[in-house]
């Protein structure tokens, strides 16, 4: 296929899943549930660090974690006491277990006490690089005592990781496209500046069509896929996201 040809084809897949009939079968629709910035941050942080494996089971725990917050994660965070907090002591999904979400609400708690957004805990100066940010809030996140199984659950590219997840996440955030599935609620850096989130569903499509020639899924396979999208839109690549997700998981069939 022609580069002409391939990038009318991405746009043509943009366009059928870059609209809200994409948000209730995909992750993105935890955090839409809500209205003020602070619970969408938190909401789309479990709902992307729980996104690994079937769409449904991500959903079905994120909302299971969210209802045992009252469906008020912001206030949860900042006022929990113990009996709210026993709740949780059973909840777990695959290798995420409730020491793990213990960590991530004290971080939170500290956090917000402090802060009204997550977004400095990702970019606290400006004119940061994504890779910057998401190597700093590694750093920040486990600034606390924790177990160190914790840190599964957070990548870095400082480990060579795709950082998929976070990736996600970001996308979430900071594109503001007004098509309705992304919130663009976060504006220190713009999106051209996003990586693509690469899982084997993306990365399979992208090797598929010659998007992507690196072998391992890594932190420099995700950079080379972004900067090959930028043909097509420099301003916008992650937007490709939507094409190649929705192809790797058979979206069309």
């Amino acid at each position: 296929m022609k580069e002409d040809e391939l990038k009318r084809w991405l746009n043509q897949k943009v366009t059928l899943y870059n609209q809200p009939s994409f948000i209730p079968n995909d992750p993105v629709s935890l955090p839409h549930l809500f209205r003020r910035k602070q619970d969408i941050e938190i909401a789309g942080l479990f709902a992307a660090v729980f996104a690994w494996g079937n769409r449904t089971t991500i959903i079905n725990k994120t909302n299971e974690l969210l209802r045992l917050m009252e469906m008020q994660p912001y206030q949860f965070c900042l006022q929990h006491d113990y009996k709210k907090i026993k709740k949780l002591l059973n909840f777990k999904h695959r290798t995420f277990r409730s020491d793990d979400l213990l960590y991530f609400l004290y971080f939170l708690h500290q956090h917000y006490s402090k802060y009204d957004t997550l977004e400095v805990a990702f970019f606290p100066k400006s004119k940061m690089s994504v890779e910057e940010g998401l190597n700093h809030f590694r750093e920040y996140f486990f600034s606390y005592d924790h177990l160190k199984r914790t840190e599964k659950h957070i990548a870095c590219p400082k480990q060579n990781s795709a950082c998929k997840r976070l990736n996600m996440y970001l996308r979430w955030l900071i594109r503001n496209d007004k098509k309705g599935v992304d919130f663009g609620i976060w504006k220190s850096i713009k999106p051209s500046a996003l990586i693509c989130p690469l899982d084997v569903h993306v990365s399979n499509i992208a090797r598929q069509i010659g998007l992507l020639k690196r072998n391992q899924n890594d932190w420099q396979a995700a950079l080379e896929l972004t900067e090959n999208l930028k043909r097509f839109d420099p301003k916008d690549p992650v937007k490709y996201d939507f094409a190649l997700f929705s192809l790797g998981v058979g979206a069309d069939s």
